[in-house]
């Protein structure tokens, strides 16, 4: 990260904190609905601008992922007198749930719940993010469909090392037990487990109740719900992917979340029926990620890739890369020298 976006990272998260001081003194002193609501609106009406402080994509990105999707759906649940946030939490609590992609356990988890990235996970994960990295030196040599591949192995491994690491600083700073953003997504069944149960976590969280739930309860269809908040969803992945690129959104993610939520219903109401086909899990599974993989090649990664946004998300990959080897080397090397020094 470059002088000038380090800066901007105190100045974000300064202005950050602040507004989060101010939210929690608002709602402790306003009841949930309209006042609530009228006092949050200047921070919901910052919020989406601070990313564009960063230079760099992945700040901007990940700022934009963690203030004007999680933040924004968080305040809004919390002026409708909603969790996870609430104002009786911790001052240093309250900050990192509204502001990141931290949702706190109700309860010890059950016996099959799923954990976070272990050590060893995380290692495996970021040695195999490395190579994908060091493959895109030979994107000219590679076919279309393999780099878009990687660029699918690059996402899934970048969003579960960025959330993990996320979830493992506020768990050494602030003492809280976190619930893990993905549960081994590539075990999907069907599109409904994949995108309800093990695909980015702190997403579903804040579109059931923000969405789901009060589509459900006003027109009394499920179907209903899954489509609004796939709708949604695609509505602010076009925020995401302007922050990315910088550019105005395309229609591509509203339209990859559309196709996804249609088939998603049309799954469920095929599952109603017990006695009609359907695939056994060993086969199940691939063909659910193979669509995934397919339909993301053809709408949700063109927005990217088409302004040349993924090469400069590979610059930064391999600059980052390139300095951790370095100071890896530099720590070596010192340690080598004081273990001479003393011998």
């Amino acid at each position: 990260m470059a002088g000038g976006d380090l800066r901007s990272l105190a100045l974000v998260s300064a202005v950050v904190t602040a507004a989060m001081c101010y939210v929690r003194f608002a709602a402790r002193r306003l009841r949930p609905g309209l006042p609530r609501l009228a006092a949050f609106l200047p921070v919901l009406a910052v919020l989406p601008f601070l990313p564009l402080a960063f230079r760099a994509v992945h700040p901007r990105a990940i700022s934009g992922f963690f203030l004007a999707w999680l933040a924004e759906f968080k305040l809004l649940l919390l002026a409708n007198g909603q969790g996870p946030l609430h104002p009786s939490l911790p001052l240093p609590a309250f900050v990192a749930v509204a502001s990141g992609p931290v949702r706190l356990r109700a309860d010890k988890p059950a016996q099959n719940s799923p954990s976070g990235l272990g050590l060893v996970s995380s290692a495996v994960m970021a040695s195999l993010l490395a190579v994908i990295v060091s493959l895109h030196r030979y994107k000219e040599q590679m076919n279309q469909y393999l780099l878009l591949t990687l660029y699918a192995f690059h996402v899934y491994f970048a969003l579960e090392l960025v959330l993990a690491c996320v979830a493992a600083a506020t768990r050494a700073l602030l003492g809280l037990d976190l619930e893990p953003q993905f549960n081994r997504p590539y075990l999907s069944a069907s599109l409904g487990d994949f995108w309800g149960r093990r695909w980015n976590l702190s997403v579903t969280a804040v579109l059931r109740p923000c969405v789901y739930r009060p589509v459900v309860a006003r027109l009394g269809s499920t179907a209903a719900g899954v489509l609004a908040s796939f709708l949604v969803s695609g509505l602010v992945h076009e925020l995401m992917f302007s922050y990315i690129t910088l550019r105005p959104p395309t229609g591509e993610a509203t339209a990859f979340f559309a196709l996804h939520g249609a088939c998603a219903v049309a799954e469920a109401w095929w599952a109603r029926h017990d006695k009609w086909w359907r695939p056994p899990p060993l086969l199940a599974t691939p063909l659910v990620l193979a669509f995934v993989i397919v339909t993301a090649f053809w709408l949700f990664f063109p927005p990217i890739t088409r302004p040349g946004a993924d090469k400069v998300v590979i610059a930064e990959c391999e600059a980052a890369v390139a300095f951790l080897r370095d100071a890896g080397a530099w720590t070596a090397g010192s340690v080598r020298l004081v273990w001479t020094g003393r011998s």
